[in-house]
């Protein structure tokens, strides 16, 4: 299965063409929009045209000219692209409350389940079993991250590790450059970005799948780059409401994934997981009370 976390994401590949396309008037009328869309992204079409100086008739005919079947798939759009050029101003900006500090406590949290309840309702448990038979059959498993996510990348690594699984991570351009040279069409690559996406993330998954390796990506939105570049995506919101990401779905994604491979294999896991309690019941590395 490829690529088809949501309706309108076969356009956006294609979006600068199509707005090259466009008159040079209608250019001009849409760039707003594209520059900012979260000012735009809860306005009524009526609204947008009032907005914009023109009449709605004719923003309905730009969204058509842009790929857009409707205009609230064009909305779908704008939200996702929101999301994915938010910022840290933004996120805290867009917070309700009475503002005072349990407030926003609350709000955190709240935010937090509402990200989780999106992962649960969107995550097909299907994909995730294909993917685990993957993660058996791969030569390697190389993960490819930067940044914040880096912290997901060895989170990663280091469950499968214990599974005796050959994973390797890269977090550096430098890393990931030399790593995925040498992948080819029996590897597994995951590819972990989250909003724009980070160049070295997105470029080592471009290289990898050039080379034939299989590439997962696991994101936060459908225009996201490493949608486009990956022969399948995982979305988890990172969606906050204070200055930094949220990683509570995105952790939850792994936790089903190694679910997933756990379970693949359940004899095999049952018998490693026999060795690790000796371990986790009687080794040194354990504070002894």
């Amino acid at each position: 299965m490829k690529r088809k976390e949501a309706p309108s994401q076969a356009a956006t590949p294609n979006l600068a063409e199509r707005i090259d396309h466009l008159s040079i008037k209608r250019q001009e009328i849409i760039r707003p929009i594209l520059e900012h869309p979260r000012e735009y992204v809860l306005l009524s079409v009526r609204a947008m045209a009032e907005r914009l100086h023109t009449d709605p008739a004719t923003i309905v005919r730009i969204v058509r000219g842009l790929g857009f079947t409707s205009y609230r798939e064009f909305q779908r759009h704008l939200h996702e692209v929101s999301l994915a050029y938010a910022t840290s101003l933004d996120t805290m900006q867009s917070g309700g409350g009475d503002g005072t500090m349990p407030s926003h406590v609350r709000e955190s949290l709240e935010q937090d389940l509402k990200n989780l309840q999106g992962l649960k309702n969107s995550l097909d448990a299907q994909r995730l079993v294909a993917l685990a038979k993957r993660f058996y059959e791969a030569r390697r498993i190389v993960v490819l991250a930067g940044d914040l996510a880096v912290q997901l990348a060895h989170y990663l690594e280091y469950q499968l590790s214990l599974l005796g699984l050959p994973i390797f991570v890269a977090t550096s351009a430098g890393r990931i450059l030399h790593l995925v040279r040498s992948v080819n069409k029996q590897d597994l690559v995951i590819a972990i970005s989250f909003r724009r996406g980070l160049r070295q993330t997105v470029e080592g998954a471009q290289q990898a799948r050039v080379r034939g390796a299989y590439c997962v990506g696991i994101s936060d939105t459908y225009v996201s780059p490493l949608a486009r570049e990956c022969d399948e995506i995982f979305l988890a919101s990172i969606e906050s409401t204070s200055f930094g990401a949220s990683y509570a779905a995105p952790v939850a994604l792994m936790n089903a994934i190694l679910a997933a491979v756990g379970q693949y294999r359940r004899t095999q896991t049952l018998a490693l997981a026999k060795e690790l309690a000796e371990e986790q019941r009687k080794g040194v590395r354990w504070y002894n009370t």
